[in-house]
């Protein structure tokens, strides 16, 4: 890789870490603002380090965290249950073939048709922007 490149790369993560830096402190400052403005009697007693407030935001984290992890576990849970005794299949083999004729089979790609390696971002990039559009054969 060569300087100018190194230079290249270097300039775009600065870019988009500035960026990133940015709309983060303006979210939580906006965040901010908005509960300061909602209630100030509760934003100021959290300000000065108020213990049993404290005690509150961590056990309800806590049960935020706990109920999350319940939702998506079941909630997960009974979505694959559902395909599966949808599907009919008695045993995994059998759900494994049902599924593979319901959904589309992928053409394989051997020889590969088209470019499957890229030097950084900016050359997939170009990449796409060149070939968009054509018409394949």
């Amino acid at each position: 890789m060569s300087d100018k490149e190194r230079l290249e790369r270097i300039k775009a993560g600065a870019f988009l870490a500035s960026i990133a830096g940015i709309s983060a402190f303006v979210g939580f400052s906006v965040t901010l603002s908005a509960a300061k403005k909602a209630d100030p009697k509760y934003f100021n007693k959290g300000l000065h380090s108020s213990v049993e407030l404290a005690d509150a935001g961590a056990i309800l984290a806590l049960r935020a965290l706990g109920w999350g992890t319940f939702y998506a576990i079941a909630g997960t849970s009974s979505l694959c249950y559902g395909i599966w005794k949808l599907s009919g299949a008695k045993n995994l083999k059998e759900f494994r073939v049902k599924m593979g004729q319901m959904l589309p089979v992928l053409p394989k790609n051997n020889p590969p048709q088209s470019r499957s390696e890229f030097t950084g971002l900016n050359d997939l990039l170009t990449y796409i922007a060149e070939d968009y559009g054509k018409k394949k054969e």
